[in-house]
């Protein structure tokens, strides 16, 4: 059995290297990068010569569109901000290997980190992601955020974590809001929501209280606090920008 990586990017100069790194045992790596404008592709043909450059169509179709190009077996989608662990490489090869494995894709356990902390509340853990699929099996979803893979068949999950730098600087954490809570935004109005003013009051409110007490963030320290008000920040702007739409 073989092994295809696919990562989709777009200026990931500060993320690629170590992406690629952790991935280098796979027979296959294809980075489908989304016309870059600093030092993406030029590092990522560092280790591959399969890096395709297609405009982007949205995260999911992107995501779809890199894995039509693996050839392998099966196939192992990351993100340019996430690295595989030692214990996941192990881990993927013994399942893809065994002759008995009846499973057509895998979840994998995310450890989520923030400006370098790991963080194992806040609604951020645990963090199951289905990443891992055979090829021809895994067909990936949403129209605007929350892209998903969507595995036809049994489905297992993988105890070796998947380590993710998702957010590595607090003006990184609002320049990605800002540009989810448009996407989320539309895909709101793309329902037919109609946003309310208690939308934009309680909401929020909610969202935090949500992420720092029922999910336990105070117990992330400083970085739960953080976490729980961009989270209130994320909502609102969500709604916010909704509302705009319709009153345009």
């Amino acid at each position: 059995m073989t092994l295809s990586v696919t990562i989709i990017t777009y200026n990931e100069e500060k993320n690629i290297v170590a992406a690629l790194e952790s991935v280098k045992w796979a027979d296959e790596i294809i980075v489908v990068d989304s016309n870059s404008t600093d030092n993406t592709i030029k590092l990522a043909n560092r280790f591959t010569d399969k890096v395709i450059i297609n405009s982007w169509p949205g995260y999911a179709a992107q995501k779809q569109f890199a894995s039509e190009q693996a050839t392998s077996d099966w196939i192992l989608s990351i993100d340019a901000d996430e690295q595989v662990t030692i214990e996941l490489a192990k881990e993927i090869q013994k399942v893809i290997y065994d002759q008995n494995n009846t499973y057509d894709g895998f979840y994998l356990s995310r450890q989520n980190y923030y400006l370098n902390k790991a963080i194992y509340h806040s609604g951020w853990s645990p963090d199951y992601q289905l990443r891992l699929y055979r090829r021809g099996k895994g067909f990936w979803q949403g129209q605007f955020v929350h892209e998903s893979v969507k595995v036809n068949g049994n489905v297992g999950k993988l105890k070796a974590k998947l380590s993710h730098y998702s957010i590595q600087s607090l003006a990184a954490h609002h320049n990605r809001l800002n540009s989810y809570t448009s996407l989320a935004a539309n895909d709101l109005v793309s329902r037919g929501k109609k946003v309310s003013s208690l939308d934009l009051l309680l909401r929020p409110v909610i969202a935090a209280f949500r992420s720092y007490f029922w999910r336990l963030g105070f117990l992330d320290g400083f970085a739960g606090i953080i976490i729980a008000y961009f989270a209130a920040y994320y909502v609102f702007l969500k709604y916010a920008k909704a509302w705009e739409q319709q009153i345009k």
